[in-house]
């Protein structure tokens, strides 16, 4: 799915790039969340000469619940990855490589594919938002009662629905009004 045999690239020049479209319908992240969106975008793969670079841009959605409203929607999802992988075996004899250095460092494979669904997938979900709305100016849910707002934007209580602790708030509010 996300895998790309890197072999002629390694065999090039450094500095020698190709770009490949990516478009895939369904990518699971984990076992409770997946995207609502296509994952869209590009990859550079680029010769560094010792391994090969690979910058992403993409783009998605997950599905999720508005913070205010709790109206379902979708948060469009925007990010970028950067990930160098080395070759676990030698290009031209076979042999395999260590890489005492860095023992986190993505590899490629034996046959020379580089594979970043997990690097994606690390990516997107990291990018996940933490509040989710279904627009920015959302109104949200009545405190009191728990109607939405953005139905019936009219909507108030009387003052002995107010909580006790909040009367000098309400006091505040009343002072900073501008006059009708």
């Amino acid at each position: 799915m996300l895998s790309y045999n890197v072999a002629d690239l390694l065999r090039s020049a450094p500095g020698t790039s190709e770009v490949f479209r990516i478009d895939t319908q369904r990518f699971v992240i984990d076992d409770d969340l997946s995207v609502a969106a296509p994952v869209q975008g590009t990859v550079r793969l680029a010769n560094t000469g010792r391994g090969v670079l690979a910058r992403g841009h993409l783009t998605t959605a997950f599905a999720a619940t508005c913070s205010r409203c709790l109206a379902d929607t979708l948060a469009p999802v925007e990010l970028e990855f950067t990930e160098e992988a080395l070759p676990s075996v030698d290009l031209e004899s076979g042999e395999a490589l260590v890489h005492e250095q860095d023992p986190e460092i993505l590899l490629l494979d034996d046959h020379h594919e580089l594979d970043l669904t997990a690097t994606v997938r690390d990516a997107i979900s990291l990018a996940e938002p933490i509040v989710v709305l279904c627009r920015p100016d959302c109104p949200g849910l009545c405190l009191t009662c728990g109607i939405d707002l953005d139905a019936d934007p009219s909507h108030t209580h009387g003052e002995d629905d107010l909580d006790p602790r909040l009367a000098a708030l309400v006091a505040i509010r009343e002072q900073l009004r501008p006059p009708a």
